[in-house]
């Protein structure tokens, strides 16, 4: 049977094709090699997406593993700076793109590698964006990598649907903040990933709370979440909760996002390595 999935409208409910099933998943280039796949994502931006696939990467490939992350964020990428890599350019020898490496070796590929200017904006519409994202997988040479993380864009359009439709997508974790109206968005993401038959590894709340400098107690600024129950309504796990620091606002403004050693995470990074 023929690929149409170039020409889906993504209007499930008019369209006579049954892609449950078939098989839309894309192959990788030859010589390209990637284990696992593991998109972090969100009904809303803002929460911290970039934040958590930059330190999930980071902390596996502290772990020995070979790590990358492929920024799905076409119009609004910022995985580059967090890795101090903003003025770098991927090259390719006509055949391949390559990903540019982070000074600790782990493989990244964003649109804004492909920029002449890393402030240029990509002005494109949705299924020229998700055919981006879909050669991001398809061209580039990413080489043994035994965990890739997605950061996608934020919603449940174009990107996303390309993004669970066509990479061999391991699992999904969904990231929070404590805003009431960020938990109804997010279980749209949740009901999204369930229709498509998308394992869910666990949520995880960006921003929870601050710390106060004086006694060490917890300051929820968002007011109280509701992380706990919305997991539990959906029956997956709580993978963790990042506070906000100054620290990891610092390294990602810097570039150093690498450098942090932070616990946050952890929890996320064995549910990873269960897969």
């Amino acid at each position: 049977m023929a690929d149409n999935s170039e020409n889906c409208t993504h209007n499930c409910s008019s369209c006579s094709s049954n892609c449950k099933s078939r098989d839309l998943h894309v192959s990788l280039r030859e010589g390209a090699s990637v284990r696992k796949v593991i998109a972090i994502v969100s009904g809303k931006g803002g929460v911290g997406k970039s934040l958590v696939t930059s330190l999930l990467a980071c902390k596996m490939n502290k772990l020995g593993k070979k790590t990358a992350i492929l920024d799905a964020d076409i119009t609004g990428p910022s995985i580059p700076e967090s890795f101090g890599l903003s003025h770098e350019r991927a090259v390719g020898d006509g055949n391949a793109l390559f990903p540019v490496m982070s000074k600790n070796g782990i493989q990244l590929m964003s649109m804004n590698f492909l920029l002449e200017h890393e402030n240029d904006p990509v002005i494109w519409r949705g299924p020229v964006i998700a055919g981006a994202v879909k050669q991001f997988w398809t061209d580039v040479n990413w080489k043994d990598v035994d965990y890739m993380f997605v950061d996608m864009p934020p919603g449940t359009g174009d990107v996303p649907l390309t993004v669970f439709q066509s990479l061999p997508i391991s699992g999904i974790i969904v990231v929070s903040s404590p805003q009431q109206l960020v938990s109804v968005i997010v279980q749209k993401a949740l009901k999204m990933a369930k229709t498509m038959n998308i394992p869910v590894l666990g949520l995880i709340e960006n921003m929870s709370y601050v710390k106060c400098p004086d006694c060490n107690k917890e300051i929820k600024i968002y007011g109280e979440s509701n992380i706990e129950e919305v997991a539990a309504q959906f029956e997956v796990p709580l993978l963790g909760k990042i506070p906000i620091e100054q620290n990891i606002s610092s390294a990602v403004d810097s570039g150093n996002i690498e450098d942090l050693d932070i616990p946050y995470v952890d929890k996320a990074c064995e549910a990873v390595q269960k897969l």
